[in-house]
């Protein structure tokens, strides 16, 4: 074991319907933390210094277990059995119309009602070169509508150069769709310093996926030069949120999915940077997907508490959401999310802290 990293586990709470829920600290010898809950497999907070050495939390949440359970926002968790949104709620697989639980009107958004982040895992902590938490859950035929036995295994680990690396794997005895992400809200400033707008994002993508007025994709991959999209020079986030062009008004800002410049289908590549510069802190999102959904907290209103002490507004956190493009069980020409019996599903996300400049 490294000196300095360690895995402790506390009790955290027990679920509305009385299952027992433990948190998880992760350590290393450079002063970062992140907490983990195995409700949902949230992470509850993520804390590093900054340029002075100055420790704070960079990711928004709650205080309680049943904050999680009923205020939303997806802080934090992880998505599945599918991630974003499926147009109408339905998908035909192998001829079969297979329909799914409306939680988004008229769609399915992350995985329904009762998906993945409302759910108790399994979980197994171990330190050998780090400090890692293994993650299980089986999410049986039907649940939520999907079809086939799904067994899951996620392994978060904490490196030693300040990155947290997410491993998935999932298995079916029918085929299915799988679509598997995390939903940390980020703000490289602290959790409760106001808005991201001022923070630089850089995203590797040429193109993106318009969304119609239910946010479902309609199928073009369009070019983001010469619009409020094209992040290929890092760009302030403030610049182009308040733009009147019709994809950021629909969206109420950025809520869409960038199709990411890849070498090839499997390799661990840079899909965005982020960099606050009253911190000096920065992000680089590593990942084995096809596309990352840019979320700029749209839809956060003021209406809950946080782990700050304050309200959440829109615009206080972001998310980097890696992922195959929403509604791909119901567009062909996307990239496929069907796993068939006998095949694994692997996905690879790395959220790697600095202090690099963009």
């Amino acid at each position: 074991m490294p000196p300095g990293a360690s895995i402790s586990q506390r009790a955290y709470g027990t679920t509305a319907n009385g299952q027992a829920v433990d948190q998880y600290t992760l350590t290393n010898a450079n002063d970062m933390e992140v907490k983990i809950i195995n409700y949902g497999g949230t992470i509850t907070s993520i804390r590093l210094p900054d340029q002075h050495g100055r420790v704070a939390n960079v990711v928004l949440g709650y205080d309680q277990l049943a904050d999680y359970e009923t205020k939303g926002f997806y802080f934090g968790c992880l998505i599945g059995r599918y991630g974003n949104r499926i147009a109408d709620a339905q998908f035909t697989l192998d001829g079969k119309l297979y329909k799914l639980s409306v939680n988004n009107a008229p769609n399915a958004l992350h995985g329904g009602l009762q998906g993945f982040d409302k759910q108790v895992w399994e979980a197994t902590s171990s330190v050998d070169d780090e400090p890692r938490l293994q993650l299980r859950y089986l999410s049986p035929d039907g649940e939520e509508g999907y079809p086939g036995n799904l067994s899951v295994t996620l392994v978060y680990s904490l490196t030693a150069e300040d990155g947290i690396r997410i491993d998935y794997m999932a298995t079916t005895d029918q085929t299915t769709v799988v679509n598997l992400t995390n939903h940390s809200y980020f703000n490289l400033a602290g959790n409760g310093s106001g808005s991201i707008y001022d923070h630089l994002i850089h995203i590797n993508a040429d193109h993106y996926t318009p969304v119609n007025a239910v946010l479902i994709p309609t199928g073009e991959l369009a070019e983001v030069a010469g619009t409020p999209f094209d992040f290929r020079q890092a760009s302030r986030i403030g610049a182009g949120i308040r733009s009147s062009h019709p994809q950021i008004v629909l969206g109420r800002g950025y809520d869409h999915n960038f199709v990411l410049n890849r070498r090839d289908d499997t390799s661990l590549e840079v899909a965005a940077r982020l960099y606050d510069p009253s911190s000096g802190r920065s992000m680089t999102v590593w990942t084995t997907e096809p596309g990352v959904q840019f979320y700029s907290g749209n839809f956060l209103d003021g209406t809950v508490v946080g782990s700050g002490g304050g309200t959440y507004r829109q615009g206080d956190g972001l998310c980097l959401e890696t992922q195959h493009y929403p509604d791909s069980p119901n567009q062909p020409t996307f990239p496929s999310t069907t796993l068939k019996p006998g095949e694994t599903y692997r996905s690879t996300t790395v959220y790697q802290f600095g202090l690099d400049a963009l």
